[in-house]
């Protein structure tokens, strides 16, 4: 952070929608601040800091401010419902919880020690200016982002400074010095939280993306804040090339384009090198290991529509079947993956950390994928039934069971159908309490919303008068997948 400040002094390392920005050398005197004024309500070395804060400048210096304390920050995302933000509260146990009391978040214990967002401007430039940093070494934890397992259940896989090395290492094309980056990760999730070092070591600017979103508003930021490199959905990508008067000076900052969640068509890759002059990539990820494998600029098209391309710098990829035995080039297996940025483990839980990994060190991921004869990466799927929609794992039996609370449903079963937009949409087969008067689509997700973050919510409401079952009883969740 002090280098950085030294380094990069003014300039910009945030801009938020409304055009408020934060230059590097005040982001660090913001942060000490802030980390003076936490010392002094008691949070340590090692202790955890949990932020229920939206993307922006306010997350950005409660992070770095806790990591100059030698603390651990948690992001819990303000979509959040009151199960999942209570589930992750237990087992991150915090010293401290900052939150927007007035964004109509989820009550939390009241035994929970808090500090208001309102609290964060006096902090700021109230700190002590004699702060001095923790001491740590780069094995100390800095951050724990939250996943769902296969249960729906959270798990908190912690990273240490290591990882965050490792994440800037990796990074590839994806990171370049002074970058002006378009981001529209939410600031929880592994694409923030992993690469708070990527940050500070390149120089880049993150600008926050418009919300809602608009062809016409993003290409008014890419001009405007001079944008380097942006991410988007395959749909943005064509909906911005679509606009009147796009042409190959368009955009003379942007160097590379970004596509996330479904993949790029080999007609769109070619179309935004003509028109824009501008190289679409492809990367995979997952909350475990923020950096995996990602396609080159001088790829194919069609690799970056079959393919997630080869792994990235300091990390390896396995196809092996259920015992972990490596199989033939080609065939569909278990992925696993083994490196500096995979997590170190689930906090505090041996036990799912143990299954999470082999005796050899990899993690087993619930992905399964095959390997093309040129080394690249292709995803077949999951092992399990989670699906992805817009970016946000949904388990289904996590939303099964908020549906079969409705006094409407008698029981119900979640699945995920494949759309070329935003993934996977969530398909709900519900068993009416009443034939004559079944719940509409509306109420159930309004229903769910209410319980669950709202992109759990399903999409699409099937009425059925049984559920299909196994040999064994239980759902078959294959054949809701065949009728959906």
């Amino acid at each position: 952070m002090a280098a950085a400040a030294a380094e990069y002094g003014a300039r910009d390392a945030y801009v938020e929608q409304d055009g408020t920005r934060l230059g590097f050398d005040e982001w660090y005197q913001r942060s000490r601040a802030l980390a003076a004024r936490l010392r002094g309500r008691g949070v340590d070395r090692g202790d955890v800091v949990a932020l229920m804060l939206p993307s922006g400048i306010d997350y950005a210096i409660c992070y770095s401010a806790i990591a100059l304390l030698g603390a651990v920050t948690t992001g819990i995302n303000t979509r959040l419902g009151p199960r999942e933000v209570e589930s992750i509260l237990t087992q991150a146990q915090p010293a401290l919880v900052i939150r927007d009391a007035d964004a109509g978040l989820p009550e939390i214990d009241a035994a929970l020690p808090v500090m208001a967002r309102s609290e964060l401007d006096a902090a700021f430039h109230e700190g002590d200016t004699d702060f001095v940093s923790a001491t740590t070494g780069l094995d100390a934890p800095v951050t724990i982002i939250f996943t769902s397992g296969t249960t729906g259940l959270p798990k908190g896989a912690w990273f240490d400074g290591e990882n965050m090395a490792a994440a800037a290492h990796s990074a590839g094309v994806m990171s370049a010095p002074y970058d002006r980056r378009l981001s529209s990760t939410p600031f929880p999730h592994a694409g923030y939280m992993a690469k708070l070092w990527d940050q500070l070591v390149w120089g880049i600017t993150l600008v926050v993306s418009p919300v809602p979103w608009s062809a016409a508003k993003m290409r008014d930021i890419l001009v405007r804040e001079r944008i380097t490199m942006a991410g988007g959905v395959p749909t943005q990508w064509t909906k911005l090339l679509d606009l009147p008067d796009v042409r190959r000076d368009s955009f003379p900052d942007l160097r590379l384009g970004i596509v996330a969640t479904a993949p790029a068509s080999p007609e769109l890759v070619e179309r935004t090198a003509e028109l824009i002059g501008v190289p679409l990539v492809v990367r995979y990820a997952m909350t475990e290991s923020p950096s995996v494998c990602g396609t080159a600029i001088d790829d194919r098209p069609d690799v970056a529509f079959r393919t997630v391309g080869k792994p990235q710098t300091g990390m390896d990829v396995r196809i092996t079947d259920e015992d972990g035995t490596d199989v033939p080039t080609g065939r569909v297996g278990r992925v696993r993956v083994r490196g500096a940025c995979v997590m170190r483990g689930y906090w505090n839980d041996d036990e799912r950390t143990a299954d999470a990994f082999d005796d050899d060190g990899w993690f087993v991921s619930g992905d399964l994928g095959s390997i093309t004869d040129e080394g690249d990466l292709v995803l077949a799927g999951r092992v399990g039934d989670m699906y992805i929609r817009g970016g946000f794992n949904v388990h289904p039996v996590e939303v099964d069971h908020v549906l079969a609370e409705h006094p409407g449903v008698k029981e119900a079963a979640v699945v995920g159908y494949p759309t070329p937009v935003i993934g996977e949409i969530g398909v709900a087969f519900v068993v009416p309490s009443d034939a004559s008067s079944p719940p509409t689509s509306a109420s159930l997700r309004r229903w769910t919303a209410d319980r669950l973050a709202d992109y759990k919510s399903p999409d699409h409401l099937v009425i059925v008068d049984a559920l299909p079952l196994t040999a064994m009883n239980k759902v078959d969740r294959n054949r809701l997948r065949t009728l959906a």
